[in-house]
């Protein structure tokens, strides 16, 4: 029965080790996993970003009429020039690789690099992907290598209109370069790959131009033929070994880096906008680390633990020696000597195969026993510290007088019973920190003969420690990227409208100008030019006022003089698209408290996207209607297109959700935001006669 309970003892430590050790990894590996998925966060915003920079040049300039023209008549130089002179000073005021203007045949006509020897000018680009789009009438999007120059690239096209009729293609090339060369600074490697698994960027080189998985036939055969990257035929399965960690989203990456064995946490993020995958990682190490201490720290309480419970029954043995009838003393001397000499030698070696340090010290300081983990621990054998007194050979040099000042204070009694921190010095010259924990010495008779003191290593809890308050301060870093990448998205979504408005109007201006038009008309595009720019201004002060209620600008105001300003802001775009907007205004003497600007950001978001979901229904109709309700206002704006999908209302207004390729996902959480500051609520449904209607609700001003 000992036997079989002495095996349950030991079953059962070992599984709260190797328990502690699970946890451990763990908590680690979720600690490691939410610094990836804030990282991951803060590169898609930061690829978003980029993209979205550039994804309006495109579409301003193929309004440009200078362009038209061009396409019309490709052989004026003199126009041919001033396009090239307008596309080089869009590329140098956007930050854009390049624009160029393709004809309906596929060669280019004028480029924004035309006086440069890998002019684009005069390059058939017909095979382009993007172009193939463009000139059936979609926004084309690609990245590869450019067939000119040889430099990597993000291609946004867009097709040139005039009327029913496609004239011709618009190209802006954006660099990811700058890209890669920031993720190659970092500490850990960054990969991005496209829809077919092949990567084509990396923070490290090797990976350049690898797949994931073998690259079938008839993916290389239209790589091959639209030329993406370059003239390679042949994309080599990268080096990499892959490993699922149950529930958890990442998985362990077993490659090499530099030519060195690396086992990495990786996440995957899907762009399915762009048709790319975001992978980002960070090393196995500190993983590993976190689960060897663990066990360590496992094994070195259990092991107390069993010298406790062995100590204890070793006492118990002989206090019941000590009771037993003096007529069998004589007969069980011998066996009580023999007893007490196999438990010193079981005690010994117990004492030597502990992890802790032992010292035993006389009254005077004189060390008296040391055991193998001490000797271990200082780098000094038990000849060399054996009769030694203060100061001790692994006393630290920068320590002298605090290890002195401890010694003393042990001598004396007064050690800390909850031990004390002390750092020494390895004989080969390393820092060691220990706890120091002082017991009396006191033998059989009850004498006091010095005193016993367990030493144990934590110099990896420390380093553990510190590494923990790094991953934290990451974290907060990560934290903090993310917000301000969010609120440069918010900024991007509001400006968009003005900053393109204030585009075609410059664009306007200058061929009103070229064309020596009458002073009366190009005041007035000017006029709109400064009107734009306020109204961009008063949105900057508006979503600071956002962050910041104390700035922000409320007033009394009706409802319907909101409505018909913003009805007349986007008149121009309306009658472009041939939607005719209906007003149905029923609250002229209801006053709410409100910003007018950011009330009218709201009906311009709304009606926007009425005309989005409304883009394939030519000569359709938007319905605004206010309302009295009770002790409000309520605005509706409802549109004739296809509705939203049922399995979507629950979702429409959360942020970075969009039906749209090119959207944001943030304009709808924008206008539902602004509407709960002012005190109202924000609804959407389909309605029974067809498409969708969204509504908000005001209280009405005290």
């Amino acid at each position: 029965m000992p036997k079989l309970l002495n095996l349950l003892i030991g079953a059962g430590a070992l599984a709260v080790i190797a328990a502690s050790g699970n946890w451990a990894e763990r908590h680690e590996l979720q600690t490691k996993t939410e610094g990836l998925r804030q990282a991951a966060a803060a590169h898609v915003l930061g690829l978003r970003g980029l993209v979205e920079k550039h994804d309006f040049l495109p579409h301003a300039a193929a309004r440009h009429p200078d362009v038209q023209d061009l396409l019309r008549t490709p052989r004026d130089g003199a126009l041919q020039a001033r396009v090239n002179d307008y596309f080089a000073d869009l590329q140098a005021t956007t930050g854009a690789a390049a624009l160029f203007l393709v004809d309906r045949a596929g060669l280019t006509l004028a480029a924004s690099n035309w006086n440069l020897p890998s002019s684009f000018v005069g390059q058939s680009y017909r095979q382009r992907p993007y172009f193939e789009d463009a000139v059936q009438g979609r926004r084309g999007i690609f990245y590869g290598l450019g067939l000119t120059t040889g430099q990597s690239g993000l291609f946004i096209a867009e097709p040139v209109r005039a009327g029913d009729t496609i004239l011709g293609v618009v190209v802006v090339k954006i660099s990811l370069e700058p890209l890669q060369a920031a993720w190659m600074r970092g500490a850990d490697p960054v990969v991005l790959r496209d829809s077919r698994g092949i990567v084509f960027l990396s923070a490290v080189p090797d990976w350049l131009f690898h797949a994931i998985r073998p690259v079938s036939a008839a993916d290389l055969h239209w790589i091959a033929e639209h030329r993406q990257y370059g003239n390679r035929e042949r994309f080599y399965v990268l080096p990499w070994q892959t490993e699922s960690r149950g529930a958890s989203p990442g998985f362990v990456l077993h490659t090499s880096v530099g030519g060195r064995r690396h086992d990495l946490l990786a996440l995957d993020t899907p762009l399915p906008e762009l048709g790319w995958t975001l992978t980002v990682t960070t090393d196995m190490k500190e993983v590993v680390q976190a689960r060897q201490l663990a066990l360590m720290l496992a094994a070195l309480a259990v092991a107390l633990l069993l010298l406790g419970v062995l100590y204890w029954r070793l006492r118990e043995k002989r206090f019941r020696e000590q009771r037993s009838a003096r007529i069998e003393l004589e007969r069980r001397v011998e066996e009580r000597t023999r007893d007490l000499e196999e438990a010193h030698a079981f005690r010994k070696a117990m004492e030597d195969s502990l992890l802790v340090g032992m010292r035993a010290r006389d009254p005077e300081g004189t060390i008296i026993y040391v055991n193998p983990a001490l000797c271990a621990m200082v780098g000094y054998s038990a000849d060399e510290l054996l009769g030694r007194r203060p100061p001790y050979p692994y006393w630290h040099p920068d320590d002298q007088e605090k290890h002195e000042r401890e010694s003393a204070d042990v001598l004396q009694g007064r050690a800390a019973p909850h031990g004390f921190e002390s750092r020494i010095r390895h004989k080969d010259g390393h820092d060691v920190i220990t706890m120091v924990y002082t017991a009396p010495l006191v033998d059989a008779q009850g004498v006091h003969r010095g005193w016993m003191s367990s030493v144990v290593d934590i110099t990896a809890q420390k380093q553990a420690e510190a590494r923990q308050r790094d991953q934290e301060v990451r974290l907060q870093r990560s934290a903090r990227l993310a917000s301000v990448g969010e609120m440069a998205s918010t900024l991007a979504h509001e400006l968009n409208q003005p900053l393109m408005a204030l585009s075609n109007f410059a664009v306007a201006a200058r061929a009103l100008a070229a064309q020596s038009a009458p002073p009366d008309m190009l005041a007035g595009a000017l006029d709109e030019i400064v009107e734009q720019s306020k109204r961009a201004s008063e949105i900057v002060k508006r979503v600071r006022a956002f962050i910041n209620p104390k700035r922000g600008h409320y007033e009394n105001l009706a409802v319907d003089g909101v409505i018909a300003h913003a009805a007349a802001l986007l008149k121009p775009e309306l009658q472009q698209a041939g939607i005719a907007l209906q007003l149905s205004l029923d609250a002229a003497d209801t006053l709410v408290r409100g910003d007018r600007v950011l009330l009218e950001q709201v009906l311009v978001n709304l009606i926007h996207n009425a005309m989005h979901a409304m883009q394939d229904r030519p000569r359709g109709r938007i319905d605004v209607a206010s309302r009295r309700v009770d002790q409000g206002v309520c605005v509706t704006v409802r549109d004739e297109g296809p509705g939203i999908p049922p399995e979507q209302l629950d979702q429409i207004f959360a942020p970075f959700f969009t039906t749209r390729p090119d959207g944001l996902g943030l304009g709808l959480n924008i206008c539902r935001t602004i509407v709960e500051a002012h005190g109202g609520c924000m609804t959407v449904e389909n309605p029974a006669a067809g498409g969708a209607a969204f509504s908000f609700t005001l209280p009405i001003a005290p």
